[in-house]
């Protein structure tokens, strides 16, 4: 069984099972809960140099903000990047992949008007193995689909459907015992606050 710890900062950790060494204990800093966000995929196109590049650029050009990236290259060698912008951007992100569209190639152009982005961040992540599978594991024990994962050094990023959020965020909560207080929203990746300080001036 995993054992959960707090340090005298209150910072709450889940000690990890032992694997070769001891990888100590693992501490959540917080979570981020983005709203309003839309998913965009630029599905199974011919992979080569400059694929990402004229995307991002034509969205860049246009003022649109991509808060989300991830490309994979499936068996094929076909690429597919999924992106996120908010839903006011959709229109014109979806615009503006259609400029670009006989140049990058996709077989498909997909999206999904109310996604969001939960992300757990912790100073220790990249430093323990299994951090990324305590966060799927709270979230499939809630029941909850990913759409797109990504990482950083510090934080686990899911893409899921808008209506989960909450549900996701309390399972979160409740797997590393992050008070509200360590709850923070990002509207349009923007303006972090946290919950507990929701509806104050």
């Amino acid at each position: 069984m995993s054992q959960l710890l707090t340090d005298r900062k209150g910072s709450v950790g889940r000690k990890l099972p032992r694997c070769k060494g001891d990888m100590g204990t693992v501490k959540a800093g917080g979570i981020i809960q983005s709203i309003g966000l839309a998913r965009i995929g630029v599905m199974s196109v011919p992979d080569r140099p400059g694929i990402a590049s004229s995307i991002l650029s034509a969205l860049g050009e246009e003022c649109v903000n991509v808060e989300f990236i991830v490309q994979s290259i499936d068996l094929k060698n076909r690429s597919h990047i999924i992106l996120c912008v908010s839903q006011d951007s959709l229109e014109a992100a979806l615009s503006v992949i259609e400029e670009v569209r006989s140049k990058v190639q996709p077989e498909e152009v997909t999206h999904e008007s109310d996604v969001s982005m939960v992300s757990v961040f912790g100073p220790h992540f990249r430093d323990n193995p299994g951090i990324a599978g305590l966060t799927f594991s709270a979230l499939a024990s809630a029941g909850i689909n990913i759409l797109a994962i990504s990482t950083s050094i510090s934080t686990i990023s899911c893409i899921i459907e808008g209506e989960h959020l909450g549900e996701a965020v309390e399972a979160l909560q409740k797997f590393f015992e992050v008070p509200s207080s360590a709850v923070f929203t990002a509207v349009g990746g923007m303006s972090l606050r946290s919950s507990a300080c929701e509806g104050k001036a």
